[in-house]
C-alpha cells in the first residue's frame, strides 16, 4: 500500500498511517483520492481539508449524490522544540544543504528522534480525522482518499509534512541559513547566479588539425604495416576448461543433483563429435 507514493518520505508517510490503522480500510479508500472523487482540496495552517464526492444509494435512503467535508491534522511541535530540532538539523552539513536545496534527506528524522519528537504520525492521538459522512468508523474510506491524496502531494513538497508539524517551509529555510553552516551554504548557493551567455551558434564548429605526415590512399586502406603472415598459436592452459572447472561440482546456480563438470563434459563432447566434419 505504501506504493502508492512515488518518494520515500509519501511512502513512509501512509506507511505510518498503516501502522496504527486499519490497513483494509485504507486500502478501500484508494478509489476516493483522484480529482474524479475530491472535488475540492487545500492546506491551510498545517490542516488539510476536501470536499469528496459520496455515493447514491438507495438502500440507505441515499437518493441524491452526497459531498462530504473531510479534516486531516497532525499535533503541532512546539515552537520551543521547534528550536532543539532546527539546532540538530544545523550540525548536520548534508541536512541543512539538502533542505536548502528544496530536498529532504532520508536521515532527516534522525534530527527529531534525538529531541524526542517525530516528523511522521507516530500514534492514533498524533493523528486527528474528522469527516462529516454517516460512517461512525474512523478513518472513514473518505479520510483514507485524503491520506492518500496527501501523500501524493508530499511527493510533489515534501515540506507539507513539516507545514502540518507546526513550521512552513520558508521559516525552517531562514532559522537554518541563520546558522553557521547555512551562512556558508547560503553564500555560496548565492554566487551561482550566473548571467546566460548568448552562443553564435547551436552546432559544434569543426576544427582543423595538423598532420605531420599525410598517408595515400592505400596506407589509408590497408595500414602503415602488413598484417603477419601467420597468427602464433596461444599457449594451451595447463589446466583444461579451467573456467568451468573452477565452479566445482555444485555451483550456487547450479540447481540439478547431477554435478555441474560432469554435464559440461557431456555437452561439450556432443557438440565436438556433431561437428566433427566439419573441423
Amino acid at each position: 500500500m505504501a506504493k502508492h507514493s512515488r518518494t520515500w518520505w509519501g511512502q513512509k508517510f501512509i506507511s505510518a498511517l498503516e501502522s496504527f490503522t486499519d490497513s483494509g480500510r485504507l486500502q478501500r479508500g484508494r478509489a476516493y483520492s483522484g480529482d474524479s472523487r475530491i472535488l475540492l482540496f487545500d492546506i491551510t495552517k498545517g490542516i488539510a481539508t476536501a470536499t469528496i464526492r459520496g455515493n447514491v444509494n438507495p438502500y440507505f435512503g441515499v437518493y441524491k449524490e452526497p459531498t462530504y467535508e473531510t479534516e486531516i491534522k497532525m499535533t503541532a511541535i512546539a515552537a520551543k522544540d521547534w528550536t532543539k530540532i532546527i539546532a540538530n538539523m544545523s550540525s548536520k552539513a548534508s541536512v541543512v544543504a539538502r533542505l536548502l536545496l528544496n530536498e529532504v534527506p532520508e536521515n532527516i528524522e534522525d534530527s527529531f528522534t534525538a529531541v524526542g519528537k517525530q516528523l511522521l504520525p507516530y500514534s492514533r492521538k498524533d493523528f486527528h480525522t474528522e469527516c462529516s459522512c454517516p460512517d461512525y468508523s474512523n478513518p472513514c474510506k473518505h479520510i483514507a482518499g485524503l491520506c492518500y491524496r496527501l501523500a501524493g502531494e508530499m511527493d510533489q513538497d515534501p515540506f507539507l509534512l513539516f507545514e502540518m508539524r507546526g513550521i512552513s517551509k520558508e521559516a525552517l529555510q531562514a532559522e537554518l541559513a541563520k546558522s553557521p553552516l547555512g551562512k556558508a551554504l547560503a553564500s555560496e548557493l548565492g554566487d551561482r547566479n550566473l548571467e546566460p551567455e548568448s552562443a553564435t551558434s547551436y552546432f559544434t564548429r569543426p576544427q582543423n588539425i595538423a598532420i605531420e605526415e599525410v598517408p595515400t590512399l592505400k596506407q589509408f586502406w590497408q595500414g602503415q604495416k602488413r598484417l603477419p603472415q601467420s597468427i602464433p598459436f596461444a599457449t594451451p592452459a595447463s589446466v583444461s576448461a579451467i573456467a568451468i572447472k573452477k565452479q566445482g561440482d555444485n555451483p550456487p546456480f547450479w540447481q540439478k543433483d547431477s554435478s555441474f563438470i560432469e554435464t559440461m563434459e557431456i555437452l561439450y563432447d556432443r557438440v565436438k563429435n556433431k561437428n566433427a566434419a566439419l573441423l
